[in-house]
Parts: structure tokens; C-alpha cells; sequence
């Protein structure tokens, strides 16, 4: 059995990837007609990238250790 901090990494993980997704498929378009809100968008969609790519590490290490 998986400890409660795994599934909560696994939580983050579904919330921050919903994030980069209403960002690039809503957020964008929404806000095509301004360009400062625009280059927010951009610095956040790279933010939530990263943060996406270090939660899917910790949840691959613990998948493994848990074989």
C-alpha cells in the first residue's frame, strides 16, 4: 500500500496539469486581444511545465519503489 504523500503528489500532479490545459486551451484565447496578459499566460504555462515534469519524477520514484 501506497503512503497518503504519494496520493497527494498524485493529486497536485492531476490539479497542475488541468491547470497548463485550461491555460493553453482557454486562458490564451480568452485574453488573445491583450498582449500583457498574454505574456503572463506564457510565463505561467512554463511555470506549470516545470512544476508538471518534477510531480511526474516524484510519482515515477515512488511507483518504482513500490514494486
Amino acid at each position: 500500500m501506497l503512503e497518503n504523500h504519494f496520493y497527494n503528489l498524485m493529486q497536485q500532479l492531476v490539479e497542475e496539469s488541468k491547470g497548463l490545459w485550461r491555460i493553453r486551451k482557454m486562458y490564451r484565447q480568452d485574453s488573445s486581444n491583450c498582449q500583457m496578459c498574454q505574456d503572463f499566460w506564457d510565463k505561467l504555462e512554463k511555470k506549470k511545465e516545470s512544476q508538471v515534469r518534477e510531480l511526474e519524477k516524484l510519482v515515477k520514484a515512488h511507483i518504482a519503489a513500490s514494486k
